[in-house]
């Protein structure tokens, strides 16, 4: 029947007809015209996107004209004018920054803040100018930026952690990503949802865009705030966006021997160390600079893997090896259970000196430092040697006088530990496994190690070997060919450490 004779004599079948066309007529829209040309982002999937690299980061790093030429040395081991995007916000310029230092980021005059209120009393007004750089750093519309990560000149970035860590979330979507103080009284004063500035913290850029447009009103607002990160995290929170932890992130509201902290780090790759200044030199016999670039010699090899905690048993000699790559090895005489040892020592003073019960509370557990040196029994990196993608890392035994000559690990001065180069993907970053660690050789003056995966079943603990352990369920025949394999297995890692060591 013709469309004109159907729409002049109209019946129910008709009528039928006519909202039948007009349904397909709709689908067709809907799926072709409303969708692929209005709605572009909704067919984009996460994984069309491209691993997020340093370039897609800028550093905002607030400064002054009074500790920028003090704390520059800081900034250079981190940042690389080829690899690393990155400004400092200073008040004015100082005289001393005439010249320019390829070595450091650009150093740029922060905006004049005279207009917003300050009002908590014995506090800063830099803190505005501080919190405002978060609109300043967005509005130099920098290209192809993913993340703006804010932190202070005294800041220690490990900056391949951090764009690992940030690769595991979508930039396209808010997010406000940093960790709280280690200090329960900081926390208790502040809040425990806001990302404290100088452990630093990333926003994503569609965020950014979005906090900058609105910050100034922020700022009017909040002129009763100490610091600057109080404000911005007041402004986010009015926005409805919350933190995101990441605990690689460290306000380090501590001060002196950070030993306990670094000896005993979380499986979440390090960010950021902060207050540099208040630490004591975490290698013996160097100052604070010298122990830093000491530092960065593995940081530079094996970024991942620095301050790792892996945990060995010499069950023959009833030892305990609690291993920090990169940075110290503790021996224990005894076997220590694993569970035990992630707790932190107490080797640092708590960052205000006021004797008040919240100023020696932290978020973490803590267990006692020997008091006694001859019982802590540390060995410091001494150098490192590479060879593709392992590492040999040689650690010697920081001697105490006066100790008495006894025990498993008295001549024992040197320890050596093989590993391969740490590289998580991004799903492994987002469910991190500890490694577990073998024995190859020991003697009375020296040991090797290995770092390697664990088995799937394999426990850190004092056990028999997991491997052995499911032999003995097995028929006599069946044991005897996997007692085997099992022996060749373990001299094949030995020859292969040897090999290796040959090398050098």
């Amino acid at each position: 029947m013709p469309l004109r004779r159907l729409l002049l004599t109209p019946t129910l079948s008709t009528v039928k007809t006519i909202l039948l066309l007009l349904s397909a007529a709709f689908i067709v829209y809907t799926l072709f015209f409303n969708s692929s040309f209005h709605s572009p982002s909704l067919l984009c999937s996460r994984s069309t996107l491209s691993p997020t690299t340093r370039r897609h980061i800028v550093f905002a790093i607030a400064s002054s004209s009074n500790s920028w030429s003090r704390r520059k040395p800081y900034v250079r081991l981190w940042y690389n004018r080829n690899s690393t995007r990155a400004f400092a916000f200073v008040d004015r310029i100082a005289p001393d920054f005439a010249s320019a230092d390829p070595s450091v980021p650009p150093v740029i005059v922060s905006n004049d803040t005279s207009r917003f209120p300050y009002t908590f009393r014995g506090g800063l007004r830099s803190a505005i100018r501080v919190a405002r750089v978060v609109k300043e750093i967005v509005e130099r519309n920098e290209q192809d930026v993913r993340w703006y990560v804010f932190g202070d000149d005294d800041t220690l970035f490990f900056v391949d952690n951090l764009v690992k860590t940030l690769g595991k979330y979508d930039h396209e979507r808010w997010y406000y990503i940093g960790s709280n103080s280690e200090s329960y009284g900081q926390n208790l004063k502040n809040s425990f949802d806001m990302a404290f500035g100088g452990g630093g913290f990333a926003i994503s850029h569609s965020l950014a865009r979005v906090l900058a447009g609105v910050l100034d009103s922020c700022l009017t607002r909040y002129g009763h705030l100490y610091g600057s990160d109080a404000r911005i995290w007041s402004c986010l929170v009015e926005l409805g966006v919350g933190l995101t932890h990441e605990p690689g992130f460290h306000q380090v509201d501590m001060r002196g021997n950070l030993f306990g902290l670094l000896s005993a780090h979380a499986l979440s790759p390090i960010i950021s160390l902060h207050h540099l200044d208040a630490m004591d030199p975490i290698f013996p016999n160097m100052n604070n600079t010298q122990a830093l670039h000491h530092l960065f010699e593995a940081v530079n090899v094996d970024p991942g893997r620095i301050f790792q905690q892996i945990v060995c048993y010499d069950r023959s000699h009833s030892l305990t090896i609690s291993v920090s790559w990169g940075f110290a090895i503790q021996v224990f005489e005894g076997n220590r259970l694993l569970p035990d040892l992630l707790s932190l020592q107490r080797t640092f003073m708590s960052w205000r000196r006021a004797a008040t019960i919240d100023a020696n509370q932290y978020l973490f557990n803590i267990r006692e430092y020997p008091k006694d040196p001859c019982k802590r029994n540390i060995f410091y990196m001494q150098n490192l040697r590479t060879s593709k993608n392992n590492a040999l890392t040689n650690y010697t035994r920081k001697m105490v006088t006066d100790c008495p000559a006894s025990g498993a690990i008295k001549n024992l001065t040197q320890i050596r530990v093989f590993s391969q180069k740490l590289e998580l993907d991004v799903e492994e970053m987002k469910a991190p496994r500890r490694q577990c660690c073998d024995i190859i050789s020991s003697s009375k003056e020296s040991m090797l190690l290995e770092i390697r995966q664990c088995g799937v079943e394999e426990l850190i603990s004092i056990h028999l070997d997991f491997a052995v352990l499911s032999i003995l369920n097995l028929r006599r025949e069946k044991k005897v060919a996997m007692l085997s394999s099992l022996i060749r297995g373990v001299l094949e890692r030995k020859q292969n450490g040897f090999e290796f060591l040959l090398a050098f």
